[in-house]
């Protein structure tokens, strides 16, 4: 038998940020069963080149205002998103799946890095220089990562992560899946609180034991 729990998510949004206590717990909860979690990044807004418009840049604060009222994660809104800021999450997407890469136990480090990082202290983590500090800081050796980030494999590695999340029809962000030999069950697909969802992989977790 095996079994794993899939955590899939872009470090740049802000539900997942608000998500970001939940995550911590649940995949605790899921190792302290013998459990592995996964960390497979969505691309939730990627590629588009061109800096925010003014009307969606107060349509993204008001979601992170909605976050903060529902969540209780800190967000710093002064001065946030600046004029000429490009939203694209695929650097940091592939931050990821470098250190995923090159560090695993590393990655889950740099995701709160990360998020902390954009949504508490206001960086642009779209820029390279940045990811590489913050990587740095969550464990993985600067030099190794910043060689490996560019490289053709990384970028095709965070692309086969978009493709098989848009493969499976997810079209938010976070979502839990649970995978018991190579079935997929959802556990969530958007915030839901802590209460919610440890009864719900605890319940898993037990017929995923007893399989």
């Amino acid at each position: 038998m095996s079994a794993r729990l899939l955590y899939v998510m872009d470090p740049m949004c802000s539900w997942c940020w608000g998500f970001a206590p939940v995550a911590k717990s649940l995949v605790e909860q899921a190792q302290a069963a013998g459990v592995d979690v996964h960390l497979i990044v969505g691309g939730l807004r990627t590629g588009s080149g061109a800096a925010l418009e003014p009307t969606t840049r107060r349509y993204i604060l008001e979601h992170w205002q909605a976050v903060t009222e529902a969540t209780g994660q800190p967000f710093k809104f002064e001065g946030a998103l600046p004029d000429g800021f490009v939203y694209d999450t695929e650097p940091a997407c592939r931050a990821l799946v470098t250190a995923r890469g090159l560090a695993p136990d590393c990655a889950w480090k740099l995701l709160g890095l990360i998020q902390h990082a954009f949504y508490v202290e206001g960086r642009d983590v779209t820029r390279a220089s940045v990811l590489v500090e913050l990587a740095e800081q969550a464990g993985v050796p600067r030099i190794e990562f910043a060689a490996a980030f560019d490289r053709a494999d990384m970028h095709t590695a965070t692309e086969a992560d978009f493709t098989w999340v848009q493969d499976l029809g997810i079209a938010g962000f976070p979502t839990l899946l649970a995978e018991r030999n190579g079935q997929l069950a959802l556990l969530t697909n958007g915030y839901q609180p802590l209460s919610e969802l440890s009864p719900l992989l605890g319940r898993w977790l037990e017929r995923a034991a007893c399989a």
